[in-house]
């Protein structure tokens, strides 16, 4: 990793307004729904990052720029310096032991899964730089249910795919709307490893952007090139997108998801991510 740590560019050029169908196409292409619910998951606890790996230097770097992104795109932070981390980022040059690890001995923080199968196939280090994110429901009383894929104590079935039942550990409330019911979807924990052996030739400035990406929002596919000017072009294959750091729409797309209804449905989330992206980048 290069020991570069100057302050990335925040501004993206732009030479033509961004229509909103584009805009759309870009929250589609980003969102990922939380398996229970089927709605965006983000941060409704404070954030609380840690990050092992890295000489001190570059720690503390990489903790404050999650913070300051989080702050920029409205998330929760926890400024209380002994606070419990449920963000950890974590640079390794074994990372698939790591996971093993994980898988053995607290398999939660892999993310939501039915059988030792779904765990193994979880458990697998494909990328550079990967995420884990384990997710629960907050239901319209604010009571929290870690979406764990077990019908613990007096757990109810949500819905039923093929033949396998999906249960949350607790009788989730809501309103009974169909278009705003009241229950969230929110993050738990969020695990991200960074296979050290392979970002070396990457500045602590685009890494740690690319981090902040990871630990605010949940992303569909970090594989394709986006369209529009993205921080997570990084590591995709073949993307001759190059970016200098978070870009404007990577703002805008964080800022609509911690500005949407979270109690919304998908389609209803998208739609007012695409609007307050529209409305930012105006």
């Amino acid at each position: 990793m290069q020991a570069s740590a100057e302050t990335p560019s925040e501004n993206v050029t732009v030479t033509a307004t961004k229509s909103r169908e584009v805009l759309g196409k870009f929250t589609k292409a980003f969102a990922t729904p939380t398996i229970i619910l089927g709605k965006i998951a983000r941060w409704e606890r404070r954030i609380c990052p840690v990050v092992v790996g890295q000489n001190p230097h570059f720690t503390a770097f990489i903790m404050q720029r999650v913070k300051y992104v989080a702050l920029a795109a409205g998330a929760p932070v926890n400024t209380d310096a002994s606070c419990k981390p449920n963000i950890e980022i974590v640079f390794t040059t074994t990372p698939q032991a790591l996971l093993d690890n994980v898988r053995k001995n607290d398999p939660v923080y892999l993310g939501y899964a039915t059988t030792i199968a779904q765990q193994v196939a979880l458990a697998a280090v494909t990328r550079p730089i990967q995420a884990w994110y384990t997710t629960e429901t907050i239901d319209l009383n604010g009571a929290r249910s870690l979406d764990n894929g077990r019908p613990l104590g007096e757990g109810i079935e949500i819905f039923r795919k093929s033949q396998n039942p999906i249960f949350v550990s607790k009788v989730t409330r809501s309103n009974g709307n169909r278009i705003n019911d009241g229950v969230h979807s929110g993050f738990n924990h969020i695990m991200i490893v960074v296979d050290t052996t392979k970002v070396a030739d990457q500045t602590v400035v685009l890494l740690a952007d690319y981090i902040s990406m990871l630990a605010l929002t949940q992303l569909s596919s970090l594989d394709a090139c986006q369209q529009l000017p993205s921080i997570v072009n990084l590591l995709a294959a073949d993307c001759s997108h190059a970016v200098e750091g978070l870009t404007q729409f990577d703002l805008a797309y964080l800022q609509g998801v911690y500005k949407m209804g979270a109690g919304k449905s998908l389609a209803l989330q998208r739609n007012d991510i695409a609007d307050a992206m529209t409305d930012t980048l105006k």
